[in-house]
């Protein structure tokens, strides 16, 4: 049988929650059916260390390179159109002035998207952008393949601006995918027209691969203190760290004793290291950066603490259910697609008061702490068999 040439493509590869459930996609295909390509926006991300042996992972694009030169050599390179593009997409977001990202990923499309056509000249089988935004945009526009399919992995909300600008693309997409029953349901409801080609494929967690990577290495938790945990990229819109770091205010003014840690990167990190001076909150909110394993320190943490305002799925839940970790959650659209409450954790409003709460009674409530980690212990672990939904969807 003639195996089926694949392209995947997402922007990086960094530890984030698409990222990892793609790792862990490409981890269970059963390569004798699929010969596949990588293609990153950015290489050099924490996670690019778990690519299988079988993934062929493509060189950067033509445009990353020129954009990695120097401004001199940008400019004697005579490629002009890159330039033109480059000058035109700062000018936009000048003008323009983006208000969230999906504004600022339709400038960058409308500005740059023609300098991405051209690098690839294969043809696939399949092609599929592993997340929203310039992913699926390029997929459809510069990739030659017989089906073209496109992942939601967030509650993707789009106003009407954006959703008249995306809805060329997911109307020649063959197949849309959604992360959970909430994405499936955000999404239908901006493009209802899009229904019948919908599906829903679960983010994908080995279960076997958490447990053994997270007695891989050491970890910098203070053992001797409870410790809370939180994994997200370090955004205030949606990760909801400005939540995060008002709760941890209310807990040390209430003389509760703790340490929370926070692996993740972004562009909130200024603003949460001036609310960390501020506040006197240096040895309470302790901010560790990126890691390719995080594990060791969900594993030895006391608590896990999500803030999100919304997501598709939650994959870092998911983790600390597969370690036995209590979770604190603020409720979004997807978070009782694996949360129960009172079970498996406590879901609280999207307030910082209410979080302060929920960890304090964690920390104190020693017999809802075992309890809860008693019934995370009979929870099933991971979910792998969510690509046998692909092997139907592409007809192997």
């Amino acid at each position: 049988m003639r195996k089926k040439k694949v392209l995947f493509v997402i922007d990086s590869l960094t530890a984030a929650g698409a990222e990892k459930s793609l790792v862990t996609f490409l981890s269970v295909l059963d390569y004798s059916r699929f010969e596949v390509d990588l293609q990153l926006f950015k290489h050099g991300g924490e996670f690019e260390r778990f690519i299988p042996d079988e993934v062929n992972l493509l060189p950067p694009l033509s445009y990353t390179n020129f954009l990695e030169k120097r401004v001199l050599r940008q400019i004697t390179s005579f490629d002009y159109k890159k330039i033109f593009a480059k000058v035109k997409y700062s000018i936009r977001l000048r003008l323009d002035k983006p208000k969230n990202n999906r504004d600022t990923v339709r400038l960058y499309w409308e500005s740059i998207g023609a300098c991405l056509k051209g690098d690839n000249k294969k043809e696939y089988d399949i092609g599929i952008a592993y997340a929203q935004g310039i992913p699926t945009f390029y997929v459809v526009d510069c990739i030659k393949a017989k089906q073209k399919f496109g992942w939601i992995n967030v509650g993707y909300g789009l106003d009407s601006k954006n959703s008249s600008f995306q809805e060329r693309f997911y109307r020649r997409l063959d197949k849309i995918i959604t992360v959970s029953d909430s994405a499936y349901d955000i999404f239908s409801h901006v493009y209802p027209q899009f229904k019948t080609k919908m599906h829903i494929i679960w983010d994908m967690l080995d279960a076997n691969l958490i447990l053994n990577l997270s007695k891989e290495e050491e970890n910098k938790i203070d053992r001797e203190l409870p410790s809370l945990l939180t994994i997200a990229r370090l955004d205030k819109v949606q990760k909801g760290y400005d939540m995060s770091l008002e709760a941890c205010k209310i807990l040390r003014d209430r003389g509760i004793i703790f340490k929370w840690y926070a692996i993740g990167q972004g562009t909130y990190k200024e603003e949460m290291l001036q609310f960390i001076n501020k506040n006197n909150l240096q040895n309470h909110f302790i901010l560790l950066g990126v890691t390719p394993n995080p594990y060791p320190y969900l594993k030895d943490c006391t608590l896990y603490v999500q803030t999100s305002r919304f997501e598709g799925y939650g994959l870092s839940i998911a983790e600390a259910r597969i370690l036995n970790k209590p979770i604190v959650t603020t409720e979004f659209d997807a978070v009782y697609n694996q949360m129960i409450q009172g079970k498996n954790g406590i879901v609280v409003p999207q307030d910082s008061v209410a979080i302060a709460d929920a960890i304090e009674k964690l920390l104190k409530d020693k017999e809802l702490y075992n309890a809860i980690v008693e019934f995370q212990k009979q929870e099933k672990k991971g979910n792998t068999e969510e690509i046998e939904k692909f092997y139907q969807l592409v007809g192997t």
